[in-house]
């Protein structure tokens, strides 16, 4: 009975598996597809960790933001725009665009 069971296991497994495989392709594929648009820097989705880790993005932020740097411990995953609402005006939405064109510049 127990190689009755064994065996009706590795069927399943048999079948499942190359479904599991293309699943797997096609979202590998769908990430891949995604990347370029991922890279790109934006005040409203890239993360504020991973803008830092930009030399050119970092140095524009820091230009147009010189407080920042001491935040960035406490603000690394959110993003430029969730953390306007909390800057006390000094992240309003004219400074987001210019930020914004900043980052644009250097992709």
């Amino acid at each position: 009975m127990k190689t009755l069971a064994f065996a009706a296991a590795l069927a399943v497994a048999a079948v499942a598996a190359p479904a599991l495989a293309q699943d797997h392709k096609d979202h590998a594929a769908a990430a891949a597809a995604a990347a370029p648009a991922e890279s790109k820097l934006s005040v409203e989705s890239t993360p504020i960790g991973d803008i830092i880790k930009n030399e050119k993005a970092k140095a524009a932020l820091e230009a147009a933001l010189p407080e920042i740097p001491q935040f960035y411990d406490q603000i690394a995953t959110m993003t430029l725009a969730q953390v306007a609402p909390m800057s006390q005006g000094a992240l309003d939405d004219a400074k987001l665009k210019a930020i914004q064109a900043e980052f644009d510049k250097i992709q």
